[in-house]
């Protein structure tokens, strides 16, 4: 009867092992989940910093030391809806 009481209880502990192993806080399926999440991330941190850089190039063309008169004449027609007098806005 002992015997057999051990065996169960070691067939119990080895589940319970190979449970936590697969679900536990640290199993494969958390892994697995923990992997995806870097790859979005990595993904959007990507997709952000492009972002950033564009701004950034922006800025520069738009400062006090580097003037892009293009960019300026884009952004005052965009934003304020200038034209000038010789112009035909078609919509």
């Amino acid at each position: 009867m002992g015997a057999v009481l051990y065996f169960l209880g070691m067939i119990m502990l080895g589940l319970y092992f190979t449970f936590s192993a697969v679900q536990g806080q640290n199993g494969l399926f958390k892994r697995v989940e923990v992997r995806g999440e870097a790859i979005a991330l990595r993904e959007e941190l990507a997709s952000l910093e492009a972002e950033v850089a564009r701004m950034e190039n922006l800025t520069t063309r738009l400062s006090d030391t580097y003037l892009d008169l293009d960019l300026l004449d884009e952004q005052a027609r965009d934003v304020l809806g200038l034209i000038r007098a010789d112009e035909i806005v078609i919509r």
